[in-house]
């Protein structure tokens, strides 16, 4: 296991090195494709059980969170302290609100196809939850 942790290491800290980005970053945003599939899984399961259009992605989403949570937490900030949870809730919803926003401004400003607006959005979306969890919910002293 340790063999295989190595290895992924050090192919993290190769593909940062030649995209030109913190290796901390790169861990983030793969976690992030995780953390899609497995939010994904939890939205079709409720579904798959009858949940409906309100309930289901209410669960999907709280279940979601939580494995976020740790996943972001212990993968790639290498921090399990669960007193952070609130933070981590609070930097959630500061990131829906911002995605919220984004989409009625390119509504507003007519490009009203939610794909493509949505498209558009992952990429700053992805920067500011990384800007707020390493910054404010799993912040490393001494660095």
């Amino acid at each position: 296991m340790k063999n295989l942790a190595a290895f992924f290491a050090l192919t993290i800290n190769f593909f940062a090195k030649v995209l030109h980005i913190k290796p901390q970053f790169l861990k983030f945003l793969l976690v992030g494709g995780l953390n899609t599939l497995v939010g994904y899984g939890f939205f079709a399961f409720f579904v798959f059980l009858g949940f409906g259009d309100i309930l289901a992605p209410f669960f999907a989403n709280f279940l979601g969170v939580l494995f976020n949570f740790k996943s972001y937490g212990y993968l790639v900030f290498k921090n399990t302290n669960n007193r952070l949870i609130f933070k981590f809730f609070a930097v959630y919803a500061i990131v829906y609100i911002s995605n919220v926003s984004g989409l009625i401004l390119f509504a507003k400003a007519g490009l009203e196809n939610r794909y493509l607006s949505g498209l558009i959005l992952v990429i700053p979306l992805a920067l500011l939850a990384y800007y707020l969890n390493s910054t404010y919910v799993f912040k490393q002293r001494g660095i």
